[in-house]
């Protein structure tokens, strides 16, 4: 049984995976856990030795995801956004602005495809924004290479800035995460919510519909339900290697020759849209009295999820922090696909 070429590649995936975690873990990326079996996945797909991932893991990863975005929603992100709401409404939606303009830049000079170029440039959650784009023609490759190039610069920025501003605060290892206990009746109650989310999301027509219903529902409970939410690090890692994997095996030679082929240009729009967020941030801190740390990673426009690592391991306003990384996130997703359209039909004109 374990001489089937299909079961030896799976195993060989799986490991390969891990070894790629475990190398970006040790310099502390964030998103290593999605990046380093997509990165596998991407070689096994160039190599023409992929693999055939099933569907209902795939739409069980996202309502996972889903959750730990909610989980990032506490009740005090909110009180925030209502407390500061004309500094947020300003900086959320100047982010937005620069980082459509930029999309559509992009499209129109045909460095890359309109609504792929749009999606590319989101600065909401990178994963969230990848799984979205495909409902809306753009080609999930070329916006999951966007997204991690400007994750991956940003993380870097982000923990360099961290470095300097809060030199005494040190970032949670996984093997402590690891270690943390699990309470078993709250994760059964959250995988109940997680259920009942992918059942729903079958009758309900929505782009990347069980991320979103399972975002949606495990907020409720955990703020209006008052409900502990438990997601243990190995179902994420499972959830976040999922789709990691259902990325990086839709690459071939040719999408890697044309994303290299429009590297400069991607490069350069994601270094533009981050220096222009970093002047967002020095506003904060002169005009709004915000420490610049905390500044700094509520404008950054990496993933929420990584910003939301960071925060947590640096002595910074978290609320505030995860506040403008949240609001900008769900702004984005529900102007995206407008925004999508609008573009579309300019660069028609």
């Amino acid at each position: 049984m374990f001489h089937s070429p299909r079961i030896v590649r799976w195993l060989v995936l799986i490991v390969a995976s891990l070894g790629a975690v475990s190398l970006l873990e040790m310099v502390h990326l964030p998103a290593a856990l999605l990046l380093g079996p997509m990165f596998v996945a991407i070689a096994f797909a160039v190599a023409k030795k992929g693999v055939a991932l099933n569907r209902t893991l795939f739409r069980a990863s996202q309502a996972v995801v889903g959750a730990m975005i909610a989980r990032a929603m506490p009740l005090d992100v909110f009180k925030e956004i209502a407390h500061t709401w004309p500094i947020f409404i300003m900086t959320v939606f100047s982010v937005i602005a620069v980082s459509t303009i930029l999309g559509a830049l992009l499209a129109k000079f045909n460095i890359l495809p309109g609504t792929t170029a749009l999606w590319g440039s989101s600065p909401g959650g990178a994963t969230a924004m990848t799984l979205m784009a495909g409902n809306f023609g753009a080609d999930v490759r070329l916006v999951a290479f966007m997204q991690y190039l400007r994750v991956l610069l940003v993380t870097l920025l982000a923990t360099i800035v961290s470095h300097f501003l809060a030199p005494e605060s040190a970032a949670v290892s996984v093997v402590a995460q690891l270690e943390q206990p699990i309470v078993w009746s709250a994760f059964v109650l959250t995988m109940a919510i997680i259920a009942g989310a992918l059942l729903l999301a079958r009758f309900i027509s929505l782009p990347a519909a069980p991320m979103l219903i399972s975002m949606v529902m495990i907020n409720l409970a955990m703020n209006v339900g008052g409900l502990q939410i438990e997601l243990p690090l190995p179902l994420l890692a499972i959830a976040y290697a999922i789709i990691g994997w259902s990325i990086g095996l839709r690459f071939t030679k040719d999408i890697l020759r044309y994303a290299f082929h429009a590297l400069p240009a991607i490069l350069f729009s994601v270094l533009l849209l981050i220096g222009i967020c970093c002047v967002f941030a020095w506003l904060l801190v002169e005009y709004a009295g915000i420490d610049p740390l905390s500044a700094y990673l509520a404008t950054s426009p990496g993933g929420a999820d990584s910003v939301a690592i960071i925060a947590s391991s640096v002595s910074v306003n978290q609320p505030f922090v995860m506040s403008m990384q949240t609001g900008r996130f769900i702004a984005v997703l529900c102007l995206g696909p407008a925004l999508s359209r609008l573009v579309a039909r300019w660069l028609h004109q």
